[in-house]
């Protein structure tokens, strides 16, 4: 298990990442240009190690809580690099950035990002658009759709 001093070194080493001092000695690391509101990266970074990654948006087989997030505690050097680097990504501005959406009939809806609105579709038509990511995925989710899967456009 990695420290906590060479956790922080590996994660420092990302200068994409805004160091936050919280409570108790534990560090979060925030990713500024998110396109997303959510920008937390790293969380809670502790002393004891423990610390949290933020991997909702990846599309790789981490389990994660209800926040989104994965525990780091026994994460390699390579395991950490790597999870962090998938985070970045996962947040930053990829054009357009698409997500499917689906609801238990089965009926899916599309989410686009794109000049800096997003944009629902049910196929081709324009179902809605809004200003934040938040809100376009709190319309869906009362709407009973969950989310399906994340991909990049190429070329539509």
């Amino acid at each position: 298990m990695l420290t906590f001093e060479e956790k922080l070194a590996i994660i420092e080493s990302f200068p994409e990442l805004t160091r936050h001092d919280v409570s108790l000695g534990r560090v979060n690391f925030h990713f500024e240009d998110s396109i997303f509101d959510k920008k937390i990266v790293v969380y809670r970074l502790h002393p004891n190690g423990n610390g949290f990654v933020y991997a909702e948006r990846i599309n790789d087989q981490y389990e994660t809580d209800s926040k989104g997030m994965v525990n780091i505690r026994n994460f390699s050097e390579e395991e950490l690099r790597g999870i962090i680097s998938k985070s970045i990504a996962s947040l930053a501005e990829s054009e357009p950035y698409r997500e499917t959406w689906i609801n238990t009939e089965g009926q899916t809806l599309t989410v686009v990002h794109d000049f800096d609105l997003w944009n629902i579709y049910a196929g081709q038509m324009l179902d809605a658009t809004y200003a934040t990511y938040y809100a376009a995925s709190d319309y869906l989710q009362q709407e009973g759709f969950r989310r399906l899967a994340i991909q990049q456009d190429e070329g539509q």
